[in-house]
């Protein structure tokens, strides 16, 4: 009787996501891995919907993030799904990273394998509920952003475009087998993940310091990747509202197109602001990041410029 009960057990088809939060966890390298997904209204109607991960920032929290940008919201009226990955750390579910090359902490000195735990991720997912899998994409603040370009580089048959937040590529090589498209937004101005690169202030209540790549230099090296043309197109400045609590903000597009395979980047290139979510509101930590802004929403533009884009047919 024991046997043939956990023979039903084992065979038991994982209960379908309902629209609103799930806490979830696999089991992957040797640790339960833990992740948030969020389902908008849409999965009622049984088609498969696309999927964006969103990474929390070196030191954050899978639901930290998910409250902190807002990206819900929008999953909502626009019809995909949001997992927020958790990262790991001596502290359950607290100071968690990723390790997304040579960045961030425990994640980075103990050879996590972030890139594994998401194509796991992705393929719980896909056991769970109907994803569009050419239509998955990838975003993050900071460490998260970091991670978003490791996926792009090492999991471009997965990921179909990122837009990292102030955080840059730094792993060595690129190996996606496929251009991938990237809008990346990044503060002139952010204190902590420099836009210039060098080493950035260390981490609040800690003597530990990243060295961040020269921005300018990365979405170069992504546009040459691309097959991009040499020059980009630079747009109209969009200025924050006078009287606003970002007045004297500003946000320039600058965009590489068209790239091979239909590609293309994009960088969102701000002043006055912070190592911030562009659009989220003021945190109580925001002493330690500079001044939020709102002179650019960054889900909105976040999902305009993804849903542009999906692997193609062979992927």
């Amino acid at each position: 009787m024991l046997l043939l009960a956990l023979l039903a057990l084992q065979t038991t088809p994982t209960r379908a996501l309902t629209p609103g939060n799930h806490n979830l966890s696999l089991h992957f390298g040797d640790r339960t891995r833990r992740f948030i997904v969020h389902m908008p209204p849409q999965v009622r109607e049984g088609r498969p919907l696309p999927v964006v991960l969103s990474f929390h920032g070196g030191g954050g929290t899978a639901r930290g993030t998910q409250e902190y940008t807002g990206t819900d919201s929008i999953a909502d009226r626009e019809g995909f799904i949001v997992a927020y990955p958790e990262g790991t750390g001596v502290l359950p579910r607290r100071l968690h990273t990723w390790n997304a090359g040579t960045c961030c902490g425990y994640a980075r000195d103990h050879h996590v394998d972030d890139v594994g735990f998401v194509r796991a991720l992705l393929d719980d997912l896909a056991r769970r509920t109907p994803i569009d899998q050419r239509r998955v994409y990838a975003t993050g603040l900071s460490n998260g952003g970091m991670m978003s370009y490791r996926l792009a580089a090492e999991l471009g048959d997965r990921i179909a475009a990122i837009a990292p937040i102030a955080g840059g590529m730094v792993v060595d090589s690129i190996r996606s087998p496929r251009p991938v498209p990237i809008m990346h937004i990044h503060s002139v101005d952010d204190p902590r993940a420099l836009y210039a690169g060098g080493v950035g202030p260390s981490f609040p209540f800690t003597n530990i310091r990243v060295v961040h790549p020269v921005m300018d230099s990365v979405i170069a090296r992504w546009a040459r990747f691309d097959g991009c043309p040499g020059t980009p197109v630079v747009g109209e400045t969009i200025h924050a509202r006078s009287g606003s609590p970002s007045a004297g903000h500003t946000a320039t597009p600058i965009r590489y197109a068209p790239c091979a395979g239909g590609s293309e980047i994009v960088l969102w290139k701000l002043t006055g602001a912070g190592h911030v979510w562009p659009g989220a509101g003021v945190q109580s930590w925001q002493k330690y990041v500079g001044p939020a802004t709102d002179v650019i929403g960054a889900d909105t533009l976040m999902w305009r410029f993804f849903q542009r884009f999906s692997l193609p047919e062979s992927h």
